[in-house]
């Protein structure tokens, strides 16, 4: 199947306007970078990440009205997905402290003697964030571990022996946002749907892995294309992909919490989108190159102008129904794929359009204008 038989669109004799174009795009999202900043994720922050599902709508000034008098620091709180049911809390916490922790043990102890009343039962173990209770026997231990996890606490059997008679209870963060909530949101339920825990010197060292991982792909990309084609092309592709980059950048950082649900954190998930759009945009490029080179073979005399012109319009079709097809998934991704898949959908969507728009204005451009100016006008292969 082919799309758009026979055009002869000057591409390149329009290249000035894209060139200013891009600049003022790229120059608006550095200024939405710099104004609005980017918002990491738990990944690269470092802290704690709870999110809680209530039974109903729930008002976010009143949920970081508790948030703040649970004494867990500053708290962001804002929406996870698309509905009021489940609030994301955020936290720079980690660890809590002892007295917290002594007073969520006052509130398993009490939860145990409503399960089984006066049943005996002693603490075998406790460390910095976990406790171990043992019962006189492997049913009352059993019947106390669901109970405790029906009502929140993250507790489970010490071990899968059938003589096991102890009852492990992980004390965190996440147990203290619960106490701190049951108490102004009493008539609603809620749960703890996901609690993730990273700490800053591994949220710094992610970070500046992730700028590594795309920064190493470009200069890969660039040592690959100058050996594959000319020099010029490596740095044209690279050029274009810098652009790509940049432009999505702006794009997430302006976009972010600009919709209810769309939550676009730097999140590990979205360099994966970078370092994908990376690739994807590099494969639209080559394929132009290649019939550039091509057609430069074939008909050594023609203008390079027009020559370059030729190559694009011939890849067109193909570089239409690719991105075309590609960009259809990523929608429905972000359409339909919830809230774990959005910001990488997003960051990948924008992508496929950056890189199909650089593919044909920015990085043939840029390899004609450096040839035009250095080389007389004259490639060979």
């Amino acid at each position: 199947m082919r799309l758009f038989e026979n055009i002869n669109i000057d591409f390149l004799g329009k290249r000035k306007t894209f060139y200013i174009v891009s600049l003022i795009v790229i120059s608006l999202g550095l200024l939405t970078v710099f104004i609005k900043g980017l918002e990491y994720g738990i990944d690269f922050r470092g802290g704690s990440e709870v999110i809680v599902s209530f039974n109903k709508p729930v008002n976010l000034a009143d949920v970081r009205s508790a948030a703040s008098q649970i004494g867990i620091g500053n708290v962001e709180v804002k929406t996870y997905g698309t509905t009021l049911e489940n609030i994301l809390i955020r936290t720079p916490l980690q660890e809590i402290s002892q007295d917290q922790f002594d007073r969520i043990v006052v509130n398993i102890r009490k939860t145990i003697e409503e399960v089984i009343p006066e049943t005996l039962y002693t603490i075998k173990e406790k460390t910095a964030n976990t406790i171990v209770f043992s019962f006189s026997s492997p049913d009352t231990a059993r019947l106390v571990s669901d109970q405790l996890l029906s009502k929140g606490f993250q507790a489970g059997l010490y071990s899968q022996e059938e003589t096991n008679k102890d009852v492990i209870v992980r004390v965190g963060v996440s147990d203290l946002i619960r106490e701190g909530l049951r108490e102004k949101f009493s008539g609603y339920t809620f749960e703890i749907i996901k609690e993730d825990r990273v700490g800053p010197k591994i949220g710094k060292e992610l970070r500046r892995d992730a700028v590594i991982a795309v920064l190493l792909s470009l200069v890969v990309i660039l040592i690959y294309l100058g050996f594959r084609f000319k020099f010029v092309f490596g740095v044209g592709a690279v050029l274009a992909l810098f652009h790509d980059v940049l432009v999505t950048l702006g794009f997430v950082s302006f976009f972010n919490g600009l919709f209810s649900g769309l939550n676009l954190e730097i999140t590990q998930s979205v360099i994966a989108a970078f370092l994908t759009l990376v690739g994807f945009s590099v494969n639209d490029t080559v394929v132009v190159f290649d019939r550039i080179r091509e057609n430069l073979k074939i008909h050594k005399t023609m203008d390079l102008k027009n020559l370059f012109n030729m190559s694009i319009n011939r890849t067109l079709s193909r570089t239409i129904l690719t991105s075309g097809t590609v960009f259809l998934v990523i929608l429905a991704l972000l359409l339909f794929g919830g809230e774990v898949n959005r910001g990488f959908a997003f960051t990948f969507m924008i992508g496929i359009l950056t890189g199909t728009y650089s593919s044909i204005f920015i990085a043939s451009a840029f390899v004609y204008d450096w040839t035009m100016k250095r080389k007389k006008g004259k490639i060979e292969f």
